[in-house]
């Protein structure tokens, strides 16, 4: 699977990492919909920390199409509650 985090880059993520990766996006959005900006802070750091840590970066020159795109490390909760969808940032 192909993700683009806005503002770094794509990297391929396994299907044996996406398991791990929605339990992130699962406190993410409880965080979201807490309104609790610091625990938000928090997970959107870890998911995006263990996106990097996973997967495999590609070349800028690369065409691939994304199948997911990500907030950059910096999105307002406001932001980010905008690019849910009904499974969260990483379908599953």
């Amino acid at each position: 699977m192909i993700v683009r985090i806005m503002g770094e880059g794509q990297v391929e993520i396994s299907a044996e990492d996406i398991s791990v990766l929605n339990e992130l996006d699962t406190e993410l959005e409880a965080a979201i919909d807490a309104g609790d900006e610091q625990s938000f802070r928090v997970k959107l750091h870890a998911l995006l920390d263990k996106v990097r840590h996973v997967g495999k970066a590609l070349s800028d020159d690369s065409l691939e199409p994304s199948e997911l795109i990500l907030p950059p490390a910096d999105a307002s909760i406001e932001e980010v509650r905008e690019m849910l969808g009904d499974q969260g940032l990483i379908p599953g």
